[in-house]
């Protein structure tokens, strides 16, 4: 049975068959949870779309007798039916983007309902390795440097990318008003821009990180711009700053520990924000609020820190047995 709402091939879509009732719920109760998720428009209507054609299989499949347990309570029957659907997919040719987009769309479903990821493969994953993150130790030496030699304008944009995992366009795009700051919390209100323009998302803002914007806050009162501009980050000349020189502050801090010697992997700000999504996954973080909080419009954008990065593949050889 071809999934309720696929492409056959290139030229038409074929008709929506209707769902059973139990099954229709399940798709409504879900669909309700993509309107709140802070997802792109277009991956909140193919994750509705493709999961309507895994609940019509798994209708299909139970009126054959074909399931084992229910695949919508129980996280092993529903690891059985997703690898057998997989399978259909591939019996039925169709592309390996259009199966994986199926299979981050059933990812999401069961995440949302806690049942945990189903281990299906993927078809197609061209990355095998994470995007570099610094390590522990690189970590702490480079927050130490920040913490005792930055300015309060410089300390406060080199944390955000790790404390907040911001972009480097989002650091020098925060505006007065998007910063709340309280005696212990803080909030961040980040606005999207191209695609994702008149979104925005709320950040809690780490004890360390609300330390260094009230510093650099209650200095800025001294610097020119500082009544007329609406921007967090100023210049000398009293206007925003620029992704440029907020790009050179916080290469110019990991380059003095030493971060930047590797010329294979250049040291940059997004790796500080590589190295926030990276420390959250493995530390067993659920993979939507991580993706809620780096703004990613699709969960196999955050799945890539789960992968295996390079240090992880050399220290796996350690285990290996020497003769000396």
């Amino acid at each position: 049975m071809e999934p309720a709402g696929a492409v056959s091939g290139n030229t038409r879509r074929s008709p929506a068959v209707p769902l059973p009732a139990p099954h229709t719920a399940v798709l409504a109760d879900y669909s309700a949870a993509l309107e709140r998720a802070p997802l792109a428009d277009s991956t909140k209507a193919k994750y509705a779309s493709r999961l309507r054609g895994y609940l019509a299989w798994l209708a299909d499949q139970a009126d054959a007798g074909a399931l084992d347990g229910d695949p919508l309570s129980d996280p092993v029957a529903a690891t059985g039916a997703v690898l057998d659907f997989r399978r259909h997919l591939k019996n039925g040719r169709r592309a390996p983007n259009t199966i994986d987009t199926y299979l981050s769309a059933i990812d999401d479903f069961y995440a949302r309902r806690n049942l945990g990821k189903p281990q299906a493969r993927r078809e197609h994953d061209t990355r095998r390795t994470a995007p570099r993150a610094l390590d522990a130790r690189r970590t702490r030496r480079y927050i130490c440097h920040v913490q005792l030699t930055a300015s309060p304008r410089d300390k406060a944009i080199a944390l955000l990318p790790y404390y907040a995992g911001l972009r480097i366009s989002e650091v020098v795009g925060l505006d007065l008003a998007d910063v709340r700051l309280s005696a212990r919390k803080g909030e961040l209100r980040i606005r999207g821009k191209g695609r994702d323009a008149g979104k925005t998302r709320l950040l809690p803002i780490h004890p360390d990180l609300r330390q260094a914007l009230a510093d650099w806050l209650a200095t800025r009162t001294d610097w020119k711009g500082a009544g007329t501009c609406p921007a967090v980050f100023l210049n000398r000349r009293g206007g925003r700053l620029s992704d440029r020189a907020a790009r050179a502050i916080i290469t110019g801090l990991g380059d003095a520990v030493g971060l930047g010697d590797d010329p294979t992997e250049p040291f940059s700000p997004h790796v500080l924000r590589h190295t926030f999504a990276t420390q959250l996954i493995r530390d067993g973080k659920n993979p939507i609020l991580v993706a809620e909080l780096l703004g990613h419009g699709s969960l196999d954008t955050t799945r890539r820190y789960a992968l295996p990065t390079e240090a992880d593949k050399a220290a796996a050889l350690d285990a290996l047995i020497t003769d000396h």
